[in-house]
């Protein structure tokens, strides 16, 4: 299902009265390199810190969610002024001084994590064998993990799930995080993303609803901003979801989460998908400034 230009979503945003935004971090709020003040082709630019600090002054709380681990954004959040944060694609939630790991469908006992989980039982090795020469860790950033094996490739995640449901780990998924900016010719001839192998049952969205269920807040009281097929998940708990502009090829892709099928469970249904003029940094800001309109 095509996302709504921003222009066309005003009769969604009316409906909302907005306490939460939940952010993607890389190629959402932050653009090359991961900075705050440079757009996705390095121009400088201030629009998303401006529109962060406008968010703090009208109340509006911005929790990031991402598939970086808890340190890292612990650090992002003490340098942006942020509170709580969910790591790992859902499998690591940061509230506050402490760190919850959500271990979903994964076995216990195979390790103090669900991250070594996947590693000890032999499904990373199983993925990476079966897929080899096309997926591989995404280094260096796959270190010091807790939640998921974090993994860089041309790959069909659901060619990938069947793999390891035919292995004998149908408890373990491939979520796909989106696109990656470097080129890794080695991998193939076409775009490669950044992929985290994940229990399964942890999810964005998964995380996000038990964080409004302890603020004990309605879908409506939220917003969601991304880049990927793993944000566009977050729709099903949330009033509205954005993807910014160089996200938006998300909501076309055919089994793409918030594109159609069936909604994250108990949540009646999945807010309309709203795509942004711009990219990055520059539409977090269209965005934000959308919804404190609001």
């Amino acid at each position: 299902m095509p996302a709504l230009r921003l222009a066309e979503a005003g009769a969604v945003l009316d409906r909302l009265d907005p306490a939460v935004l939940f952010s993607d971090v890389d190629g959402t709020l932050v653009g090359r390199g991961g900075s705050l003040l440079a757009g996705l082709d390095g121009t400088p630019t201030l629009a998303a810190a401006e529109a962060l600090v406008e968010a703090g002054r009208a109340g509006l709380e911005v929790v990031l969610v991402s598939g970086r681990t808890a340190a890292q954004l612990r650090e992002a959040s003490r340098l942006l002024g942020l509170r709580d944060a969910i790591g790992e694609v859902g499998a690591v939630l940061v509230l506050g001084g402490t760190v919850e790991l959500q271990w979903g469908e994964a076995p216990r006992g195979v390790g103090a994590t669900p991250a070594e989980a996947i590693e000890r039982s032999g499904s990373l090795a199983t993925v990476l064998d079966a897929f080899r020469g096309r997926l591989e860790p995404h280094a260096p950033w796959h270190e010091g993990r807790q939640g998921t094996a974090l993994l860089r490739g041309q790959v069909d995640a659901v060619e990938v799930d069947e793999v390891l449901a035919g292995a004998g780990f149908g408890w373990a998924r491939l979520q796909d995080n989106g696109r990656l900016r470097g080129a890794y010719p080695h991998l193939g001839p076409a775009t490669t993303h950044a992929y985290h192998l994940a229990p399964a049952g942890v999810t964005k969205a998964r995380a996000a609803a038990a964080y409004l269920a302890r603020r004990g807040l309605a879908a409506g009281r939220a917003a969601a901003i991304g880049d990927a097929p793993a944000d566009l998940e977050l729709a099903g708990v949330v009033g509205a979801m954005f993807l910014v502009a160089n996200g938006a090829w998300a909501a076309d892709e055919p089994c793409a989460p918030g594109s159609g099928g069936e909604p994250e469970p108990g949540s009646g249904g999945r807010a309309p998908v709203i795509a942004t003029p711009s990219s990055a940094g520059d539409g977090w800001a269209e965005a934000g400034r959308a919804l404190l309109a609001r």
